[in-house]
């Protein structure tokens, strides 16, 4: 599983990519659009933002994964929406946008998760390499 060391890296590496490029490169990845999501940590209070790819769109409402790699553990990000659904999302061209961030329920990850796959079969195989439910979380824009 990547570490968090590496995960951090990565994503500094991805924000650098966009702001060298002039946001010509790097808000698609996998075939799948790229956001930018803002979240306030769940301990410090501060803003914490990290660049994740967006499997599924449904009108006005964006589906990304918690998988982190398919590790044991949920990624920050996520525990921090979790206590904090209030974000910002900002996406290719477009000002930030106050969201807010619901995780899915069972019926509608049971909904989404077969087109999740089948735009990305690597969460499919994330899901293979641990024991908790890798959760799909709803952003919907505010007001």
């Amino acid at each position: 599983m990547p570490s968090d060391w590496f995960l951090k890296w990565a994503n500094g590496a991805h924000k650098g990519l966009i702001k060298i490029s002039g946001g010509r490169v790097g808000w698609t990845g996998g075939g799948m659009p790229v956001v930018e999501l803002t979240t306030t940590g769940r301990k410090s209070g501060r803003q914490h933002t990290v660049m994740l790819t967006s499997p599924v769109q449904e009108g006005d409402t964006v589906v990304i994964v918690a998988s982190r790699g398919g590790d044991d553990q949920h990624p920050a990000w996520f525990l921090n929406l979790r206590d904090n659904p209030d974000v910002e999302v900002v996406y290719k061209g477009r000002s930030p946008q106050k969201m807010r961030a619901t995780v899915a329920s069972p019926d509608e990850r049971a909904r989404l998760w077969p087109e999740v796959v089948a735009k990305h079969k690597g969460y499919g195989e994330y899901q293979t390499k641990t024991t908790r439910e890798i959760p799909l979380v709803l952003l919907e824009p505010v007001g």
